[in-house]
């Protein structure tokens, strides 16, 4: 009997009944129009799928997926996949912000979309989360993020190291007060040293423990 397994290579995670799958459609920031709503919601009709997921990364997930109809159903969304599993960088959590917010006092969404274009899907050490609010009441879980972003009254306030996962971890404040295009540039030194020098699985907190938070800082910001 072959056993079955996540199919990497079609963004297609196996389910629980171990004969389904859920595939997970790329929605930057978790913003988009009805039309994508519709095309989601048909997809999911036509190949009678058993759920549609909203999941807890902004994604909206189609599950119960039959595997002949993974490729199908990939062609008639025509979005790209989120990247849901494997050593890269996540999708990019995203709150409301200044752009609809009413307590936002930063804009999370530009520079979120931002992040989202420039490293959605790149490969990392390890899987790599970040998370971007507008304001300190940190929906975007910019403290339980590899790297978070939080608005302020003095600009972002840049967070590393945090993990929400089974070893759970409030990340460490890098420094404040930076505005977009300083947040953006960075994000990327962050994100590049990491690449560079982290071992294999690896997550940020744990890098940042080894080499010690006075050695990741003189290197990120420096």
């Amino acid at each position: 009997m072959i056993t079955k397994k996540d199919l990497l290579e079609k963004a297609a995670i196996l389910q629980r009944d171990k004969e389904t799958y859920a595939i997970a459609p790329h929605i930057a920031g978790g913003i988009c129009d009805s039309n994508t709503l519709r095309k989601l919601a048909d997809v999911a009709d036509k190949y009678h799928a058993a759920a549609i997921k909203i999941t807890g990364a902004q994604r909206i997930a189609i599950v119960g997926l039959k595997e002949g109809d993974i490729d199908k159903a990939w062609a008639d969304l025509g979005i790209k996949p989120g990247a849901a599993v494997g050593m890269c960088v996540r999708s990019i959590k995203v709150c409301p912000g200044t752009t609809f917010c009413k307590r936002g006092v930063q804009d999370s969404v530009g520079l979120g979309l931002a992040l989202d274009s420039a490293y959605h899907g790149m490969t990392t050490p390890s899987k790599f989360k970040i998370g971007v609010s507008g304001c300190p009441n940190s929906c975007g879980e910019s403290w339980l993020k590899d790297l978070g972003f939080l608005g302020t009254g003095k600009g972002f306030k840049v967070i590393v190291g945090g993990d929400g996962g089974r070893t759970p971890r409030i990340g460490r404040e890098l420094v404040d007060g930076l505005n977009i295009d300083q947040s953006k540039t960075l994000a990327e030194k962050i994100i590049q040293y990491y690449r560079t020098n982290a071992k294999e699985r690896e997550r940020m907190g744990v890098f940042i423990d080894r080499i010690g938070w006075d050695e990741f800082k003189k290197n990120v910001l420096g």
